[in-house]
């Protein structure tokens, strides 16, 4: 063998090892979410801040694996399993209790952070609130009573409503406990309530048809990831057939929607990045709270109000933290 080629490969062969170590200091995050990545932009780059609060850069010393379930919750124990074969430093759970607890259900060592949840203990996901225990930890929107909430603001936004539709995901696990809340809520208000079921865009468009059959006064769209991936329908759905709707996301008045009450989507994201950078610096799951929202906002859109022939009273538009024109 000549010199000159001899040295090369020696050099070769101990650069190897030095390019391997490299590559396996760089962290990977799993990102499970239970929504498409088409509408998933904004919560995504909300969720890349976060890391990048902790000093975390995707592409220069953080990778990120994304798997996608579009809707689909019975796919995501196995998205997560191939997650957990990657040997991922961390799993994102994003779109709520069905991506968290199939996370949960994959692995009980690497660590997780969910974003979203709406009641993290009652659906099983955690202990306690303020010490979680074990390798997960995450966001809790609390949306299981904000479906309530939703109920008190049609009703004095609307009077004279005495039937009021809940619209849910029978295949969230969260769906239950919100009708439950919902229910609750409209017998103290004096309201009948029907659940509509839907987890799929065909029974989108059959739950608002019998809607319109049963001649409803309003509707309540409970915060849900499936329903959220498809804000632009439901809003679209619901202008169609003229039924004043309340949401748990701002983003859906923004879309068209009459009005929303609920905590911000894309701060648990960033909260979420930041709990996931703080985790893949040391510390432990078990150590982090389940985070709560501080604020919830009222958000109210005049022009969709206009086209249902809603005046909206003065005592909203005072409480309102956005009015859309």
């Amino acid at each position: 063998m000549q010199r000159r080629a001899f040295i090369r490969l020696i050099a070769g062969a101990l650069a190897w090892p030095l390019a391997a170590r490299a590559q396996q200091s760089t962290p990977t995050i799993g990102f499970l979410s239970s929504r498409a990545p088409g509408e998933s932009a904004g919560v995504v780059a909300a969720f890349r801040d976060g890391l990048r609060d902790q000093g975390f850069v995707e592409g220069q010393n953080l990778a990120i694996a994304f798997r996608w379930a579009e809707g689909h919750y019975d796919r995501l124990p196995a998205l997560a399993a191939e997650l957990v074969a990657l040997r991922v430093a961390l799993l994102f759970a994003a779109g709520g209790p069905p991506s968290a607890l199939a996370a949960k259900r994959a692995t009980s060592t690497i660590p997780i952070v969910f974003s979203a949840a709406s009641d993290p203990v009652r659906v099983g996901l955690v202990p306690s609130l303020s010490r979680p225990g074990g390798n997960i930890t995450g966001m809790s929107t609390l949306t299981t009573p904000l479906g309530a909430k939703g109920l008190e603001l049609l009703k004095e936004l609307l009077p004279k409503a005495s039937v009021i539709a809940y619209l849910v995901n029978p295949s969230n696990p969260s769906g239950k406990l919100e009708t439950g809340e919902a229910d609750a809520a409209a017998d103290a208000l004096g309201v009948r309530l029907r659940p509509v079921s839907a987890s799929s865009l065909a029974e989108l468009d059959k739950a608002f048809e019998a809607l319109a059959k049963l001649h409803v006064d309003a509707l309540v769209v409970a915060g849900e990831p499936f329903f959220d991936s498809q804000r632009e329908k439901i809003v679209g759905l619901a202008a169609k057939y003229g039924i004043p709707t309340s949401y748990a996301w701002r983003e859906n008045v923004v879309a068209g929607g009459l009005m929303s009450y609920g905590a911000s989507l894309t701060d648990s994201y960033r909260q979420a990045g930041i709990y996931a950078g703080r985790i893949l610096k040391g510390e432990k799951p078990a150590d982090l709270p389940v985070m709560q929202p501080a604020k919830f906002e009222l958000v109210l859109n005049l022009k969709t109000a206009r086209a249902l022939n809603i005046a909206i009273p003065q005592s909203l538009l005072v409480r309102a933290d956005e009015v859309i024109q």
